[in-house]
């Protein structure tokens, strides 16, 4: 390797470089700008929250060893002693402050990631008040993605307000970085290289042995691949499945595969009296649960597992994967294929010849998009249901289903940043109003579900909040509020020798790594 680490560097220190590629850069270096989850998941390595998820996605202490609910709104945290930054200042209760102050600022798109937070109060050098609107027992988890900023630094550097990327804003923390995290900002060149440097005085027990890090963007799958067989990188994500055996077959390098957190599923229109693009003008067929389950039982997901995933998938019946706070094992049986089932029930809907209607699917988006699709519309048409398929790119898809426009379309969910089922309730089987139903185009609407989503927002009690969710759950499969398919996998390229748990979020904790 070419790369160093100072005069003082030694050929041993240089062997524990891990060099990555993603096939994309991170947005900027400032955490609060963005809500884009590849670059939090970046910054984590330089930046710290009070409370993270491990290996194992349970959450458990950062910066704050300890906290209590005081009042309902009222939450205090302990921090850790003897925390530095980068810079060399202490971590006290003030940059706690004004951490939790910038991130609920008017103009910082994380925002959106802490909604019940109203503010924060220092109770001792190293004790903190969070303040709530109301109830919240998810705040832990919105909190894994509130990094904490050194204040001092911010004050000297003018970076104490938020911006925002996404309105061309930029201030030093968008170029700078000064956490408390086990790795330090080093070197960045946008689009082309970013480079961090282990953090001797990190506050906890390494479990890594890395010295440094080198993080390139390759958007391009080819080069991301060849990059790794040839030996330039160590590590890739995402590798394409159809790279996979090729990967596999050459010596010095494997895939790493396992299901992901993301639920691929398809939406439908039940707002509309007409749909978009149909022979049927009078009525809306997917107003009707019949035609949803008969589109579901037409749908062969065990052949898709196989020839479509590789047999990297994991059919699901429910909206959430198994890793999510509020799955329920139970209730994850999907109605078996059965299209003879499925013109049944066609028919007794009204539509024994079946009808057309529109799919629109994405190409670029999640694996395997479009092949997915494809499949789908031949299984449809065995039952008499003609899909006119529109498969584009991410930007014209959500576009146009998010505004409405789509009869059944495609799209994912993760559950993240919040990693609980609540975050699906909230995003897409909640009636749209306000701020709930962002993701639900569709308009689909159940009473009993939107008033336990009130219910389960501010109840503390854990098996009570946790029956809620899957009655939710149950109700939504049973009505076929949407169409799940699977959990698409997560593939990633490493070389021998690196050893690094592969979370199902698909975000790396390098400073879990090593390399042997």
């Amino acid at each position: 390797m070419t790369v160093t680490l100072g005069l003082g560097a030694t050929m041993a220190s240089q062997a524990n470089t891990l060099r990555m590629a993603e096939a994309s850069d991170i947005a900027s270096l400032d955490p609060y700008s963005v809500t884009e989850s590849n670059t939090l998941g970046f910054l984590h390595h330089i930046y710290e929250p009070l409370v993270r998820y491990n290996a194992d996605l349970k959450l458990e202490p950062a910066l704050a060893t300890s906290w209590e609910v005081v009042e309902p709104n009222v939450w205090r945290f302990e921090l850790r002693e003897g925390v530095t930054f980068h810079n060399g200042n202490s971590l006290s209760a003030d940059d706690v402050v004004a951490s939790i102050q910038r991130a609920i600022d008017p103009n910082a798109p994380i925002r959106v990631n802490v909604p019940t937070v109203v503010g924060a109060r220092k109770v001792g050098d190293l004790t903190v008040e969070i303040l709530l609107s109301t109830a919240d027992p998810l705040l832990l988890n919105y909190l894994t993605n509130v990094y904490i900023f050194d204040k001092e630094w911010m004050v000297e550097n003018n970076a104490l307000n938020a911006i925002d990327l996404r309105k061309g804003e930029e201030n030093y923390a968008t170029t700078h970085a000064n956490g408390t995290g086990p790795f330090r900002l080093e070197s960045r060149q946008p689009d082309a290289k970013t480079v961090l440097a282990v953090n001797p005085k990190w506050w906890d027990t390494p479990q890594h042995n890395l010295t440094r890090i080198e993080f390139t963007p390759i958007s391009s799958d080819a080069t991301r691949v060849a990059a790794l067989l040839s030996g330039e990188i160590d590590l890739m994500y995402p590798a394409p499945l159809q790279d996979v055996k090729r990967i596999d077959s050459t010596a010095g390098v494997k895939v790493l595969q396992a299901p992901s957190l993301r639920t691929i599923m398809f939406g439908l229109n039940q707002r509309d009296d007409q749909l978009h693009d149909s022979d049927i003008k009078d009525r809306n067929p997917l107003k009707d649960a019949r035609v949803r389950k008969a589109l579901y039982q037409a749908i062969n997901m065990e052949l898709i597992h196989k020839k479509v995933m590789r047999g990297n998938s994991r059919n699901s019946a429910l909206v959430v994967a198994p890793e999510v706070p509020g799955y329920d094992a139970a209730l994850n049986q999907r109605f078996p294929h059965d299209p003879e089932a499925a013109k049944a029930l066609l028919a007794e809907a009204g539509y024994p010849d079946g009808f057309r209607v529109g799919l629109d699917c994405t190409n670029d988006r999640y694996v395997n998009d479009e092949e997915i699709c494809q499949a789908v519309v031949s299984m449809w048409a065995r039952v008499g249901i003609k899909a006119n398929l529109t498969a584009q790119s991410k930007g014209n898809h959500f576009q146009k289903m998010l505004g409405g426009g789509s009869d059944i379309y495609m799209f994912g969910w993760a559950t993240l940043p919040m990693l609980d089922t609540f975050s699906a309730l909230t995003g897409f089987l909640a009636t749209p109003a306000d701020k709930l139903g962002t993701w639900n185009p569709g308009g689909y609407s159940n009473a009993r579900i939107d008033s336990l989503i009130g219910d389960i927002s501010s109840e503390l009690d854990e098996p009570k909040r946790r029956a809620m969710l899957a009655e939710t759950l149950e109700i939504a499969r049973d009505e076929v509020a949407v169409i799940p398919l699977h959990q698409q996998p997560l593939s990633w390229g490493i070389r021998d020798g690196i050893t690094l748990p592969q979370t199902p979020d698909d975000k790396p904790r390098l400073w879990y790594a090593k390399v042997n």
